[in-house]
């Protein structure tokens, strides 16, 4: 299972709520929007991967502290446990956006979220979490590997999950 994290900063500009996405150039998901983000290395905590990818990805730097725990994610290809994802949200960075090998960065209007060109679940979850709430859900794709060739079969979704300090879902297990 790989463990991985996801960050939605956000910014007002010229009275635009935005949210930065990043268009993938390669990888998992390549050619499509979501937030920076990737697998943990060795020895990280969600919310340094988090900030590491960030940076690497867009250039921006976050304080791990400045990082609120949005939603914990699960997605099964063919009945297994294929990711298990952190999603987190801020307000606060620093740093010039730039674009990396990996990815193409875009602040993009939260009322105009690019969903036709996102993960099929995105737009199940993503919603609640730009509008301030928190999800947990497990989302089920079949047809084997790659997981962005499967396809999408079925999810359960639950909103204003509660999580502890450690920024773990009080239901969860992980």
């Amino acid at each position: 299972m790989i463990e991985a994290t996801l960050c939605f900063p956000r910014r007002e500009n010229g009275g635009t709520d935005e949210v930065l996405l990043i268009e993938k150039r390669r990888g998992l998901g390549e050619g499509w929007y979501n937030g920076p983000g990737g697998k943990l290395e060795d020895g990280e905590t969600p919310r340094e991967c988090a900030v590491r990818e960030t940076r690497e990805e867009v250039g921006l730097e976050i304080d791990p502290d400045e990082l609120e725990k949005a939603g914990e994610l699960s997605f099964l290809l063919d009945g297994e446990c294929h990711t298990f994802c952190h999603v987190f949200r801020t307000r606060t960075f620093a740093g010039e956006l730039r674009p990396s090998e990996e990815a193409r960065p875009e602040w993009v209007p939260v009322e105009d979220v690019p969903y036709d060109r996102m993960w099929e679940d995105d737009r199940l979850w993503l919603p609640a979490v730009l509008e301030g709430d928190t999800v947990a859900g497990e989302f089920r794709f079949v047809g084997g590997t790659p997981l962005d060739e499967a396809d999408f079969e079925e999810h359960d979704l639950e909103r204003s999950v509660a999580f502890d300090d450690a920024g773990r879902s009080r239901t969860s297990s992980r």
